[in-house]
């Protein structure tokens, strides 16, 4: 099923054009793709793998853990915890179609940080928050928070979601797209807070353009430079300041991956490096092979909104992903240079793939 790491066909990218007067349009790039092999397949889960969050252990990163949601209807949604040899060590059954997972570092409660654990509820039109245990041997529920309030039918069921930690003040914040909704309104945005034991959400913003195509699931916000990315499936790579106080946080900032996918623009992922290098990684839907193209994290020289150039299209053999996500972080032994873990649809599963093996790959 996985090939070598040799380069096995070319996707073609457009050239990008940032919101701005007198931009002005790029050539097109062809890009080879390289085939990997991933590192580690965890074991699948009962019905139906949708979406990856990492949390590295503060204390030991080789002792990291990943999660994972089993998308189906009550009982046997589910949020799902592996160890970072793919082995799982607690199931949260019960969920109603859990889809997408993210995971945030020191949030108040209780008047101690804590890092929590978030997956959208669809059809219940809610999130589900975990603390993580501090041994790092699991997650505990701490409280649900309702969302799209006022909204029907798919308008209110929630898919993807993104947490924020504002630098200056510690705010936590849930970004939040759903099955279907209106341009410039897609998203909502939630402060998270915590009072007497009990997590409430407070409604900070609506955004989002939308290409009126497909849907938008997949969002991805990058704390420390600010940003948010989100997917409009069947048109681009969408970005604004994560922050719904800062200027103008209603401005799209940048528009990419316009051109070069076949499939649907799936998982969003940020594999951050010191001084805001790294990398802006979306999946390319595709039946048996998927394909995850690496856009500038720091966008162009002297345009930070430039994501256009595509540094590289990496292929793993993970069919149909929808899920991603990846860190930079040093994660033991089998991860030092830090790890991408894609949704693996075939085998209900994910599949974890060594920074090195990328970077090697896609030179």
């Amino acid at each position: 099923m996985f090939g070598g790491m040799r380069r096995n066909g070319w996707l073609v990218l457009a050239g990008f054009c940032a919101l701005l007067p007198g931009c002005a349009r790029e050539k097109r790039v062809e890009v080879p793709a390289a085939q990997i092999r991933p590192a580690i397949a965890t074991a699948p889960v009962t019905d139906d793998a949708d979406d990856p969050a990492i949390w590295v252990n503060p204390r030991d990163a080789a002792a990291s853990l990943v999660f994972g949601t089993n998308k189906v209807k009550a009982p046997r949604g589910a949020l799902v915890v592996f160890d970072l040899d793919g082995q799982i060590r607690q199931t949260v059954d019960g969920l109603d179609r859990p889809n997408n997972v993210d995971v945030e570092y020191g949030f108040l409660a209780g008047g101690k940080a804590v890092d929590i654990v978030v997956v959208t509820e669809r059809l219940r039109s809610r999130l589900r928050v975990y603390r993580v245990r501090e041994d790092g041997s699991g997650v505990d529920e701490i409280g649900a928070v309702p969302v799209f309030e006022g909204e029907t039918g798919e308008r209110s069921q929630p898919m993807g979601i993104a947490l924020y930690k504002r630098p200056r003040d510690g705010a936590v914040f849930a970004i939040v797209s759903r099955k279907s909704g209106p341009s410039g309104s897609y998203l909502w945005q939630y402060r998270l807070l915590e009072a007497g034991g009990k997590i409430r959400g407070e409604k900070a913003r609506e955004f989002g353009a939308f290409s009126g195509r497909a849907e938008i699931e997949a969002v991805a916000v990058d704390d420390e430079l600010g940003y948010v990315y989100y997917a409009d499936e069947d048109d681009s790579i969408r970005k604004y300041a994560a922050d719904p106080e800062a200027p103008e946080p209603n401005r799209e900032l940048a528009r990419f991956a316009t051109t070069g996918f076949k499939g649907n623009r799936e998982g969003i992922a940020i594999y951050a490096q010191p001084g805001g290098a790294g990398y802006v990684i979306c999946t390319e839907q595709i039946a048996g092979n998927s394909a995850y193209h690496l856009f500038p994290r720091a966008g162009a020289p002297g345009n930070p909104h430039d994501h256009s150039r595509v540094l590289g299209v990496i292929r793993g053999g993970a069919d149909a992903t929808d899920g991603l996500d990846a860190t930079a972080a040093a994660l033991g032994p089998k991860f030092p240079a830090g790890v991408l873990i894609a949704m693996n649809s075939g085998g209900k599963n994910f599949l974890f793939y060594r920074w090195e093996d990328i970077e090697a790959a896609r030179r």
